[in-house]
């Protein structure tokens, strides 16, 4: 018998805890700042008995500032627990790139030349890069990569849970498979699935919320939100607030990077 669903409307959180879901930041060091000074600020005049902030990964690529984004949320994390990051497909592809550089893998192909950027590394682009001299170059660039990344960067991307769950809410970076218990979702569908549970009009065990794939504005559902409102080019950056029955969206904007 399938277990019953609830409807975001009657979905709550958990008593005492406020909870903040970050969208996808993509290297915009300046908006993930703005969000967290935005929600210290609500944190310290409101004194929530607890809270959480939970990030939903794709911190790296597209955007000018992915290693100050892990700078960042590495400092958040350490200084307080309740800073909760999970892992995104790009934080994976970015783990898979220093470990074997691919041409044609999600790194290089989908901006991974920003990220290699902002640790001060130049990387030649495309498949050519594979043929002759252009394929040295690469080879040069991968390996200055690999040696301009901090272990500590390393540790922390590896250190990335797929999913979180709070009250009425499951939150991971992309969604989840219908029909699978939350609990055995595999962690390629947790970072990479789209259409099948987009395309899905029936209520989920609990309230999905992610990332992953960008809207306009952030998107409430019966049964899902999303929250990436494409923060590298659109510069705003989406969290949906949960507290008790409360939900909200809440949006910080700089419109130039």
């Amino acid at each position: 018998m399938a277990e019953p669903g609830i409807h975001f409307l009657d979905a709550r959180g958990p008593d005492g805890v406020r909870l903040y879901a970050i969208g996808d930041v993509h290297g915009r060091l300046d908006l993930l700042a703005a969000m967290h000074q935005r929600i210290n600020s609500e944190i310290e005049r409101e004194a929530p008995a607890d809270w959480r902030v939970i990030h939903l990964g794709d911190y790296v690529d597209r955007g000018p500032d992915s290693k100050g984004v892990i700078d960042f949320l590495i400092e958040a994390r350490q200084r307080d627990p309740r800073h909760l990051v999970l892992a995104g497909n790009h934080d994976i592809g970015f783990l898979d790139f220093l470990k074997t550089p691919d041409p044609e893998g999600l790194f290089i192909r989908f901006g991974g030349i920003q990220t290699a950027q902002s640790y001060g590394v130049e990387i030649i682009e495309g498949t050519s890069a594979w043929f002759g001299k252009a394929e040295a170059a690469m080879r040069k660039g991968h390996q200055a990569l690999v040696e301009a990344v901090p272990q500590s960067h390393i540790d922390f991307l590896r250190s990335l849970p797929f999913s979180v769950s709070f009250g009425d809410f499951f939150f991971c970076h992309a969604g989840i498979r219908p029909g699978i218990p939350l609990e055995s979702q595999t962690p390629q569908d947790l970072i990479w699935i789209r259409d099948v549970f987009h395309n899905h009009s029936g209520l989920y065990p609990k309230i999905v919320v992610h990332g992953h794939t960008p809207v306009p504005g952030a998107e409430v559902m019966a049964n899902r939100v999303n929250v990436d409102t494409l923060a590298w080019q659109s510069g705003m950056l989406s969290a949906l607030v949960v507290d008790g029955t409360d939900k909200r969206i809440l949006e910080m904007a700089i419109r130039e990077a």
